[in-house]
C-alpha cells in the first residue's frame, strides 16, 4: 500500500521575526523553529518519520517566503529510497520566494538502495530580487555496506522554470554512464550546490561566487573531481563527484558557508542537528 504524505511550510516576517507555518497531511512535519542566528533567519528540520520511500509512495514539499523572511530548511538524515516492486518512489519539492525573500535548502543525501525506481523533483519559484541557495546530494548503493547499485534507476530533476534546467536519468545497468571517464567514472556519489536568483546577477557577484567556491576546492581532496560554473546569469553552480557521501558533503559544506558571507555578509553557524 503507497504511503504518500504532503507538506506546507510558509514563511513570513512579523516584526523583524522570520516565522514559520506549517500543515501536514501524512507522516512528513517540521519540528519547532530554531533561531540561532537571532530572528531574521529561521532554522527548520523537515523529517519523515517512516525514514524511507518504497515503490508507490510520494511525498510532495511545499514551501512559501514572504518577502523580507529567510528559512532555513534541513532534515535529520538520508532519505531513503528502498528496492521497489514495479512502482516509483517520488518526492517533489516545490520553492516559492517572494521579491525580498531568502530560502536555504539543505537536505540531508538521498540513498539509492540497489533495485530503486525514484525520482526527486524540485523546482525553484524565484521573483525578481528573491535569492535562494540550495544542494543536492545522491548516493548510488551503499558501498560501505558492500551494497552495489547493480539495478534499478534514479531520476534528479532540479529546474528553475525557463532558466535553468538539471535532468539526469541514473540506470544501473548503463555501465558507459556508471564507469566510463566520460560518466561517473566510478564514483558512486554525485552532488550539486547551486545560488539561484530570481533576478539577473551583478557580473562581478557571480564571478567572485565562482572564484571563491574554486579557492575552496583547490584546498579539498576532491578538487580533481569538482567544478564551478554559471550555466545562466541567474544561477552558480558548484559540482562533485566522489566515491562516498562525506567527502563530497564536507567540500558542499564549506562553500556554502563561504558563499553565504560572499553573497549575504552573513556567518554560517550549521544547525544543530548536524552534530547530531
Amino acid at each position: 500500500m503507497a504511503w504518500n504524505a504532503t507538506l506546507s511550510l510558509d514563511y513570513s516576517l512579523q516584526a523583524g521575526k522570520t516565522v514559520a507555518h506549517f500543515r501536514h497531511d501524512g507522516p512528513l512535519r517540521i519540528l519547532q523553529s530554531l533561531y540561532p542566528e537571532g530572528d531574521a533567519v529561521c532554522h527548520n528540520v523537515l523529517v519523515h518519520p517512516p525514514g524511507g520511500l518504497v515503490g508507490g509512495d510520494t511525498l510532495d514539499i511545499a514551501v512559501t517566503a514572504a518577502t523580507g523572511s529567510h528559512g532555513l530548511i534541513t532534515t535529520p538524515g538520508a532519505t531513503r529510497f528502498y528496492k521497489s516492486l514495479g512502482e516509483t518512489a517520488l518526492q517533489r519539492t516545490r520553492i516559492r520566494l517572494e521579491a525580498g525573500a531568502r530560502a536555504e535548502w539543505l537536505p540531508m543525501e538521498a540513498l539509492c538502495y540497489s533495485g530503486c525506481l525514484a525520482e526527486n523533483h524540485l523546482t525553484l519559484d524565484l521573483a525578481p530580487g528573491a535569492e535562494l541557495m540550495g544542494w543536492d546530494l545522491t548516493a548510488l548503493g551503499l558501498p560501505s555496506a558492500s551494497q552495489p547499485f547493480i539495478e534499478g534507476s534514479f531520476c534528479q530533476h532540479i529546474e528553475l522554470p525557463g532558466v535553468w534546467l538539471e535532468r539526469a536519468r541514473i540506470r544501473a545497468d548503463d555501465p558507459l554512464l556508471m564507469d566510463s571517464p566520460l560518466g561517473l567514472a566510478g564514483q558512486r556519489c554525485i552532488a550539486t550546490l547551486f545560488f539561484a536568483s530570481g533576478s539577473k546577477l551583478d557580473r562581478k557577484r557571480r564571478e567572485l561566487a565562482l572564484d571563491v567556491a574554486r579557492a575552496v576546492m583547490q584546498a579539498h581532496p576532491l578538487v580533481n573531481t569538482a567544478g564551478a560554473t554559471s550555466p545562466n546569469g541567474q544561477v552558480v553552480v558548484v559540482r562533485v563527484l566522489a566515491p562516498l557521501v562525506e567527502p563530497a558533503m564536507g567540500l558542499l559544506r564549506q562553500v556554502w558557508k563561504s558563499w553565504r558571507r560572499h553573497f549575504w555578509d552573513q556567518s554560517a553557524p550549521s544547525p544543530r542537528i548536524w552534530s547530531a
